[in-house]
């Protein structure tokens, strides 16, 4: 590493090394006369690029993209729209770089990889050495591993995601070695994103690793998050029911105690032997239920103590305001009303409005609530007075018949509920009636499908074997019948060859007589044909030759003409069975040996 940092220092060259300014339109003309492109007009300064920092070989302002935040790639300088962005000229101590054609479309990119590291560079000079690749790169960053090939192209891989943005940054570059204008010594470089294996491995193995640090973020904050745990319930015991009835007692305990004594009733803890204890319970539950009926009475007695002091309070500002509207009133007379300005009377009739609004308010407030103790205070004298106590009976009689009728009615609706219940347990025993007999009827329709299905399997076996024994027997009876066939042309053979043979030697000329030139160009097609295939050869494979001399002819006529000349052609039976097959043979030195004798 300390080798490489001595080597990117010694190839890093200074703004004062530069030899041509890029706003110099005459170097500029010259550098693309050399390279063989066409100058094209550079634009002025303030809407170029900024400034090349050539100890990087980068465009300054272009901050390097975090690693760990994927899917981010370097943004480009902003750029006014209908500019062309022009790139200056990268000197090297070997090589230059020159910029392309800035009015030429920017070079195409293939999308970027997850983790990308590694970029692909092609259109390198034929003489470009690794040294002076890796001296031109090593600008953008630590290179880690550089393959070249010999076919005018590399990969090359960085240390960092960002890097390769910035190496990304000289596609388009035209490099040339040195001086030279040979062609060998010049490319157009094309950098572009490249997959690699050990990039998206390490990308993967970051997203495991923030994926883990997820987890148990995540883990720590539902723990945090988490409601405790209850405490867990003690099994009953004699000395757990001692401690429980003492906690029955307490006000600060009672709550855990009745949630104590609710899991035991639910567990079945209650029999014969510590029902006493649990009747003793009961009843600290039920003198906690007085206390609490002492401790609402007493609230009630705060609450009215509370109103009390709310209505002297009430009273007492009640009088503020009425001595605020007399003072209001006493300005408002002739005799002090004559000397105030007219902003300060405005101001004096608005205020004493509002305070007699808030007067009113306040008073209709104390009007009502001492409104509420006279009826409650002429409730309890009408109850106390002996002359009303009819009335009283007459109301006590209608208040007991409207407790009958209201539990007349609580009465009828749990009959109508128990009702309801009965009715829904007999749909729900009816249901499972029917289920039951639905699922035994699957049961049985599933076995009877099962044996169906068995011997359709069966019936499909015999039918194949039915079928193969069938196949077997039509072959048996065409070998048979091919058998036969063979003995009776056999036979015939033997029966009339001696005949045939007689009357063509005596008939001479007369038997072998044709028909037409036709036929004997026929006959000595078909010798030199067969002569050439001393196996023979089948009707089919002589018609299909034949054909193509003469399209009219047809393999009928071909095996009567060969069936007349008994001792130029014969025919013979080769193979066994369903491969017996039909020849027909060229025998004319043979016949005419027999002819002769």
């Amino acid at each position: 590493m300390a080798a490489g940092t001595e080597g990117l220092e010694g190839i890093v060259l200074g703004p004062s090394q530069i030899s041509m300014s890029v706003t110099d339109t005459t170097a500029w003309a010259t550098a693309m006369n050399n390279l063989g492109i066409s100058p094209v007009p550079l634009v002025s300064d303030p809407i170029c690029v900024p400034a090349f920092e050539h100890s990087l070989g980068l465009v300054t302002g272009m901050a390097p993209v975090n690693p760990t935040m994927t899917g981010l790639s370097l943004l480009r300088p902003a750029v006014p729209q209908g500019l062309p962005v022009v790139k200056e000229i990268i000197h090297c101590a070997s090589c230059t770089l020159f910029p392309a054609n800035p009015n030429l479309p920017p070079p195409a990119t293939r999308d970027r990889p997850p983790g990308c590291k590694t970029v692909f560079v092609g259109g390198l000079p034929e003489n470009a050495a690794e040294e002076i690749i890796r001296e031109v790169f090593e600008q953008c960053g630590t290179i880690t591993a550089l393959r070249k090939s010999k076919k005018n192209f590399c990969h090359i891989r960085f240390a960092e995601e960002f890097m390769v943005d910035k190496a990304i940054y000289l596609s388009g570059y035209r490099m040339r070695l040195g001086s030279s204008t040979d062609k060998k010594d010049t490319g157009r470089l094309h950098v572009d994103f490249a997959q690699a294996r050990d990039d998206f491995y390490e990308w993967e193995c970051k997203q495991r690793m923030f994926a883990r640090e997820e987890r148990h973020r995540r883990m720590l904050e539902d723990e945090q998050l988490r409601p405790p745990s209850p405490a867990p319930i003690v099994h009953y015991s004699e000395h757990e029911a001692s401690l429980m009835a003492e906690k029955l007692k307490d006000e600060n305990k009672f709550s855990e105690a009745t949630s104590v004594l609710l899991a035991w009733f639910e567990r079945g803890e209650v029999t014969r032997r510590s029902a006493n204890n649990f009747y003793s319970m009961i009843q600290s539950v039920n003198s906690h239920s007085r206390r609490l009926m002492s401790e609402k009475a007493a609230h009630e007695q705060e609450m009215e103590d509370a109103k009390d002091r709310f209505k002297n309070a009430l009273s007492g500002i009640l009088t503020g305001l009425e001595q605020i509207v007399a003072v209001f009133k006493a300005a408002s007379k002739q005799k002090a009303w004559d000397h105030f300005s007219k902003a300060q009377r405005k101001n004096i009739d608005v205020w004493r409005k509002q305070a007699e609004e808030v007067r009113n308010a306040h008073s209709e407030e104390l009007m009502g609530i001492r409104h509420e103790e006279e009826m409650e205070m002429s409730d309890d004298d009408y109850e106390e007075s002996p002359s009303k106590i009819p009335r009283v009976d007459e109301s006590a009689l209608a208040a007991q018949a409207r407790a009958l009728k209201e539990e007349n009615d609580s009465l009828r609706w749990q009959l109508d509920a128990y009702r309801n219940e009965v009715e829904l347990l007999k749909q729900e025993q009816g249901k499972f009636y029917r289920i039951e007999e639905s699922h035994t009827k699957d049961q049985q329709l599933q076995f009877q499908q099962q044996a169906m299905q068995g011997m359709q399997q069966q019936l499909l076996a015999l039918q194949e074997e039915y079928r193969k024994k069938e196949l077997e027997l039509e072959k048996i009876k065409e070998e048979k019948s091919q058998v036969q066939a063979l003995l009776a042309s056999l036979k015939e053979k033997e029966t009339n060859g001696f005949a045939q043979s007689r009357k063509t030697s005596e008939g001479g000329a007369a038997t072998l007589s044709l028909k037409s030139e036709k036929e004997a160009l026929l006959v000595g097609i078909i010798s030199a044909f067969l002569h050439v295939h001393p196996f023979g050869a089948n009707i089919e494979y002589l018609w299909s030759y034949l054909q193509r001399l003469d399209a009219k002819i047809s393999s009928g006529e071909i095996e009567t003409l060969l069936l007349q000349l008994p001792n130029m052609f014969k025919q013979e039976f080769t193979g066994v069975g369903a491969t017996l097959e039909k020849k027909w043979k060229f025998c004319g030195f043979e016949g005419i040996k027999c002819v002769s004798q």
